[in-house]
C-alpha cells in the first residue's frame, strides 16, 4: 500500500514493507517489516491535453527515509529495528543510523521531525533554501495526518494484512523486498 502527501516541491510517501536483507548486521538476520516513510522530491509536469486533462506527477528522488522495522516474528510494537537513513548518496541511502529516541516511541519521534523541518534538513545535509518555506508550513501542518497514516498502516501489518512475503517466497531466500518504497 502507498499514500503520497505532496506539497509544493516536496512530499511524503509512506509504505508497508517486508524485507530480507541481503547484507544483514549481526543479530538482524531474520526478515524485517513495517512501514517506511521518505521525503522526496516531487515534480508536476506539463498539460499534455486540453485544460482537462491528467497532470503527469513524478515522485522523485528521496531525501530523507525512517523505517518503522522490527523482526517479522517479533510480537506487535517492537520496533527492534527502526532507524533512518539522514544521507542519501542519489537513490541509495547512507547506513542505517539507529536512534533510542526513535525506538522507544517512534511516532512521536516521527511527528517531531516531521514538524520541524529545518532541524532535519540540516541533518540531512540539504540546504534549508532549497525547500520552499511554504512546504515546511504545509508539512508542519500535515505531520499529525501523515504520522495517522503511518500509525494506521502499522495497525495493519501487525494485523498480518499487509507488510507480508509474496505466496511464493520460499524460506530459503536470501534477498527480498516488497513494497512500494
Amino acid at each position: 500500500m502507498l499514500y503520497a502527501f505532496g506539497f509544493e516541491r516536496v512530499g511524503v510517501v509512506v509504505g508497508d514493507l517486508y524485507f530480507i536483507d541481503p547484507d544483514p548486521s549481526p543479530g538482524q538476520e531474520t526478515p524485517e517489516r513495517g512501514v517506511r516513510l521518505e521525503l522526496r522530491v516531487f515534480e508536476r509536469g506539463e498539460l499534455t491535453g486540453t485544460i482537462y486533462a491528467a497532470r503527469p506527477l513524478t515522485i522523485a528522488r528521496p531525501l530523507w527515509r525512517v523505517d518503522l522495522l522490527q523482526d517479522a516474528d517479533a510480537a506487535p510494537r517492537t520496533f527492534d529495528r527502526t532507524h533512518h537513513h539522514p544521507e542519501f548518496h542519489g537513490w541509495d541511502p547512507g547506513p542505517r543510523v539507529f536512534v533510542e529516541e526513535l525506538t522507544r516511541d517512534p511516532l512521536v519521534w516521527l511527528t517531531d521531525k516531521l514538524t520541524h523541518l529545518e532541524s532535519l534538513l540540516k541533518e540531512t545535509r540539504i540546504a534549508p533554501e532549497d525547500i520552499p518555506a511554504a512546504d515546511a508550513e504545509a508539512l508542519r501542518t500535515a505531520a499529525p495526518e501523515i504520522t495517522d497514516t503511518v500509525r494506521r498502516l502499522l495497525d495493519r501489518v501487525w494485523s498480518g494484512e499487509l507488510g507480508r512475503p509474496p505466496g511464493d517466497a520460499g524460506p530459503q531466500a536470501t534477498s527480498m523486498r516488497v513494497s512500494w518504497l
